[in-house]
């Protein structure tokens, strides 16, 4: 049998070299890379994901982020060209290209932000300070943000870092300059606004004006042409009749006195006070319309 003795320093032996495995072997993921540190100095950079050794209770590990990774810059002022003040806001995206460079120059991600927003903000000083508050904002704002990032990146290489992109999120005039801008343009739209209602004004009075008159034309004109009308129909009318009257006066005559009864005996408060042997009811006596003969004045009384 063996001995408890030496059953435990098998034991021992085995939890030994498991601990040894176990602080030997390290892994590194696909979005990271490593930097192994012999007693502080680094050794040469692990880029390639998977599992890796390094010397126990002498070697440690120093992760890195192999993704790209973002730099925030706060707003701050800057001066154009033309002496305006700009408020700036700009951000960057960079990638950690050089771990050992990386390490030895800022060592961790916070320190790179630290120094790569010095970096931004001398060059954004540096590059807009050059150009006018026009330019920045309108003309060549894609250039602008191209020469940022290539004098950014040019001094990120230093650091390991390659810089992938700069851009410019917000460029205007500070909060106090844009109230007094924006209330110069609502006076000036205001001022623009008054003065095409007014245009309008006149052109609507001088349309207004223009159809009225044609419009006084076209009344007179057709007043003209119906009375000229009204004429000839009156002219044709009487016509009519006369050449009625020459073909059968009796016909014309009875026509005529029907007309008069229609136009004196309308419904309402009609009066006539005529003699009913008058001649105007004549037909009413008699359907040929013969007028009876008048009575004979009468004789005075013989005197006695």
């Amino acid at each position: 049998m063996r001995s408890p003795v030496i059953g435990g320093v098998f034991a021992v032996l085995g939890v030994i070299v498991l601990l040894t495995v176990y602080s030997s072997a390290f892994i590194v993921y696909q979005t990271q890379q490593a930097l192994v540190l012999r007693l502080g100095e680094p050794l040469e950079p692990i880029t390639q994901p998977g599992l890796h050794w390094k010397v126990p209770f002498i070697d440690s590990v120093v992760y890195l982020d192999n993704r790209i990774l973002d730099l925030e810059n706060p707003s701050q002022e800057v001066i154009a060209s033309d002496q305006k003040r700009l408020v700036v806001d700009a951000f960057a995206r960079y990638r950690i290209v050089n771990p050992l460079r990386f390490y030895q120059s800022v060592g961790t991600v916070q320190g790179a932000n630290s120094r790569l927003s010095t970096v931004l903000n001398s060059s954004l000083r540096r590059v807009l300070g050059e150009n006018s508050f026009t330019t920045v904002v309108r003309d060549e704002r894609e250039n602008l943000m191209h020469q940022i990032g290539e004098q950014v990146n040019r001094e990120a290489r230093n650091f390991g870092i390659d810089v992938v992109d700069v851009r410019i999120r917000r460029a205007d005039l500070p909060e106090a300059n844009s109230q007094a801008v924006f209330q110069r343009m609502q006076t000036e739209r205001q001022r623009e606004a008054a003065e095409i209602r007014a245009q309008g004004n006149e052109a609507a009075q001088r349309t207004r004006a223009r159809a009225d008159r044609e419009a006084a034309i076209v009344l007179a004109e057709a007043n003209s042409k119906g009375e000229q009308l009204r004429g000839e129909g009156d002219a044709e009318r009487n016509r009519i009749f006369a050449d009625a009257f020459g073909r059968d006066p009796d016909f014309f005559g009875f026509y005529r006195s029907m007309q008069a009864y229609e136009a004196s005996m309308k419904a309402g408060d009609t009066r006539l006070l005529v003699s009913p042997d008058s001649s105007f009811f004549r037909y009413f006596r008699d359907p040929a319309g013969v007028a009876s003969p008048a009575p004979p004045p009468a004789r005075p009384a013989p005197a006695n």
